[in-house]
């Protein structure tokens, strides 16, 4: 069924409050469209900045049936969270498609910029929009977080620019047919989908014969670099660009890789070096990449994080451990693993994933989008780094809060609560009370 966007008048969003959805909803309100949703949760940074914005939203406890509408989107969460709910909607008649589908049908009206990889995909989107921002380019932006600059996941811009997270998971990002593709990194994730590392590159060589102009790529990573051989379009090494970048507000190598590929995105739209190095420079981060959230009365520091891939989370440690050194800071981890596929396929690699870290702290797995796979567990990872390394506990989020007072934190500790999951509510319950459960 294809879907003429003209003829759209209403909308509605099935797990509205998501981070991509939710900006997506926002993109067409900004239309004119009429846009309504369902959500699970009632509270949260996309719930209350949609609500302000007038949208309406019902929430799945209170769930009495499907509105009337021209098109109906749903997050892919909810295959699992609502499945009632999408099945009823495509009884309607009426277009039924997922949010990467819709997006990919509003960015046929773009040029489209898609930052894609396994990992930095919203920090080099962030940053990206920033460049085009501060350069005048004016575009249109979805990004998988709050950006500081301009304090939401959604921008909209006037220009013919769209700049897009374009996610690898199930192939999604091959709903898009972008001007410029970014690749950040190609490494293993998402094995509940992909059969194996090949399956992974096939997936981005199919991005880049969709891609009409050019490619940016970091000649170092191995696995990108062999996609690059003998195609025709233009390439930028990215690389080639991280002697050359300012000094950043944001710590860590991981950032700053993010910055090289920033930086050649704007090479390739010729904005000036100097405006590009000042716009890199002044860029303070995300919702949730690692955030610093505040602290503690006595003094204790709170990051919050949303590493949930081995190599990202010995990033964003390695990125702490730039800021506070071991001889200065206790570093104190809440990890919440994200899926149960993830966790057993990098099992190992998880098992030294957290040596810059003092304390871990295990929660209960994040399972998402899967069913629950009783032979791997929080409780298994934390055994087996256990084995190598002190102060290692598995614990439930009730747990946590009690785990946290034992520890006597003061001012010589940080803690980082990080994971793709709900990690982020022990942070809200140190710094605002809020219910853990």
């Amino acid at each position: 069924m294809t879907t003429d966007l003209i003829q759209i008048k209403k909308v509605f969003m099935i797990g509205i409050g998501g981070i991509g959805i939710s900006a997506l909803a926002r993109l067409f309100a900004s239309r004119g469209v009429l846009v309504s949703g369902i959500n699970d949760e009632k509270t949260g940074m996309t719930i209350e900045t949609l609500q302000k914005e007038g949208v309406e939203i019902v929430f799945q406890d209170d769930w009495t049936g499907l509105p009337e509408a021209d098109l109906y989107v749903y997050s892919d969460a909810w295959i699992y969270r609502g499945p009632e709910i999408i099945e009823s909607a495509k009884k309607t008649g009426k277009p039924v498609l997922s949010y990467f589908e819709a997006l990919g049908i509003v960015a046929k009206d773009y040029k489209v910029i898609a930052i894609s990889g396994v990992h930095g995909k919203t920090t080099t989107t962030a940053m990206v929009a920033e460049v085009l921002i501060d350069a005048g380019l004016d575009p249109t932006v979805i990004v998988g977080s709050f950006v500081k600059k301009f304090e939401s996941n959604f921008r909209s811009g006037k220009s013919g620019w769209l700049l897009v997270e374009a996610d690898e998971y199930m192939r999604h990002f091959l709903n898009f047919q972008p001007t410029i593709t970014v690749i950040t990194n190609i490494e293993v994730d998402h094995l509940d989908y992909y059969k194996d590392l090949e399956d992974i590159k096939d997936a981005f060589a199919s991005l880049i014969k969709n891609t009409s102009q050019t490619v940016i790529y970091n000649t170092n990573d191995l696995h990108t670099s062999m996609l690059i051989q003998n195609i025709s379009l233009s390439t930028i090494d990215y690389s080639k660009y991280l002697n050359t970048l300012p000094k950043l507000k944001v710590p860590g190598e991981h950032n700053r890789l993010d910055a090289g590929s920033a930086k050649a995105v704007g090479v390739a739209l010729q904005i000036l070096e100097e405006k590009i190095n000042e716009s890199l420079s002044n860029f303070a981060g995300t919702w949730r990449r690692l955030e610093k959230r505040g602290k503690t009365e006595s003094g204790t520091i709170i990051y919050d994080d949303y590493a949930h891939h081995p190599t990202e989370v010995r990033a964003s440690l390695q990125a702490l451990r730039e800021i506070y050194p071991k001889s200065e800071k206790r570093i104190v981890v809440i990890f919440q693993p994200h899926l149960y596929s993830r966790t057993k396929a990098l099992f190992n690699d998880f098992i030294n994933a957290f040596d810059e870290a003092d304390t871990v702290g295990f929660l209960p797995i994040y399972f998402a989008r899967e069913d629950p796979d009783p032979s791997v567990s929080s409780e298994k990872l934390a055994s087996e780094i256990s084995k190598h390394k002190e102060n290692i506990f598995s614990l439930n989020f009730e747990e946590a809060e009690n785990y946290l007072q034992q520890l006597n934190l003061g001012g010589d500790d940080v803690i980082v609560t990080m994971g793709a999951g709900e990690a982020y509510k022990v942070a809200d319950k140190m710094l605002n009370g809020r219910d853990l459960v």
